[in-house]
């Protein structure tokens, strides 16, 4: 499948495609269980309606929390980035949520001590310890802020609760990717 290529764009007017391969019914099935509802709701509420384009990432991510009835929020944030995630820690407890932020350096392992290739002695990130810590603060949602690439990966893999990102590491355009493919179609 290669949607980008695609000239006919029926997924847009309900026509499946002749490229999927998947069985549309049985994604229906999935989608009417119970906790895969909620979370269709809980967005939707966020969109429909002309809300599309009214709120901030972060007001969405508070407004989601609090339609989802989540209670206790993790996050999981890079140590370059303590200041706003302080910042939005506050937010979050003032929105009534018990919050628990952990830093990438959670555990002061050294880089050598869990990368095999490395002879750096310096501490290192460690998404798989914030991963087991906010697993046993049983938090409901965990909100990622700025982990490197790699460390995102091995983060979502190892957290049980729900997750989403809310700031993603770009330190050449000010944590906004999006602004590299901008800068690259201005140059063509």
């Amino acid at each position: 499948m290669d949607c980008i290529q695609c000239n006919t764009k029926k997924c847009r007017t309900t026509e499946p495609c002749h490229a999927q391969k998947f069985d549309a019914k049985e994604l229906i099935k999935s989608y009417h269980l119970p906790e895969n509802m909620k979370i269709i709701q809980s967005a939707a509420q966020l969109v429909d309606n002309g809300r599309a384009g009214t709120l901030s990432r972060l007001q969405e991510v508070i407004e989601f929390s609090k339609s989802m009835n989540f209670r206790r929020i993790g996050i999981a944030y890079c140590y370059g980035m303590e200041i706003d995630s302080a910042l939005i820690t506050t937010i979050f407890r003032e929105s009534g949520f018990k919050v628990y932020p952990v830093s990438c350096t959670t555990g002061g392992l050294k880089q050598s001590e869990i990368n095999t290739g490395s002879t750096i002695e310096k501490v290192t990130c460690n998404p798989l310890a914030q991963a087991e810590q906010l697993n046993s603060e049983s938090v409901d949602f965990t909100i990622t802020i700025g982990l490197c690439l790699g460390h995102d990966i091995l983060f979502n893999k190892h957290v049980k609760s729900y997750t989403s990102t809310l700031i993603v590491k770009d330190r050449v355009h000010d944590h906004k990717p999006i602004d590299a493919l901008n800068k690259a179609t201005e140059l063509n």
